[in-house]
């Protein structure tokens, strides 16, 4: 714990901004915005450098943190409980990806830990905008299976990713 809570503290909090640049977060969200155009699901991306002390000190991990941000951000909100919640926490170099209980029970979750993964390694590399656009577009091809678009279809959630 005292490792992860100095590594934190020490981590400075613009992180998150400099690993993406704006021009990164605007082919993100376009890529946010694209996907949901030929599915019915709800896409939320959150990107966080270091962790607020609070979570720090109650050991929150990823995917509790990742849990609590899908509450806040909406994602569970959705009127078709399709949202999906993709939450990257840079200083843990973690990446997860929490579906609601209308895509948990038609996609398993080693689809979606196989995204996460995928992602960490192109964020290990350096490759931020590409690992993501690439885990939206996985994304993608599995909601559209499950939740084609149809010519209902409101914007339920923000598209551009939140930075924390």
């Amino acid at each position: 714990m005292l490792t992860r809570l100095l590594k934190h503290l020490s981590s400075p909090g613009w992180w998150a901004r400099r690993a993406f640049r704006a021009n990164d977060l605007a082919a993100i969200g376009a890529a946010v915005k694209a996907s949901e155009a030929k599915q019915r699901g709800e896409i939320r991306i959150a990107i966080e450098g270091p962790l607020p002390l609070r979570a720090l000190l109650r050991e929150e991990s990823c995917r509790d943190r990742a849990a609590a941000l899908f509450q806040s951000l909406g994602v569970a909100a959705t009127r078709e409980a399709n949202g999906i919640l993709v939450y990257v926490q840079l200083v843990d170099h973690q990446v997860e990806i929490l579906a609601d209980r209308g895509i948990s029970a038609l996609v398993p979750p080693t689809e979606w830990e196989a995204v996460c993964r995928r992602m960490e390694t192109a964020f290990a590399a350096g490759n931020y905008q590409t690992g993501m656009v690439d885990a939206i577009e996985r994304i993608t091809a599995l909601l559209a299976h499950h939740f084609p678009a149809t010519g209902d279809n409101p914007n339920e959630l923000d598209d551009a990713p939140t930075l924390l």
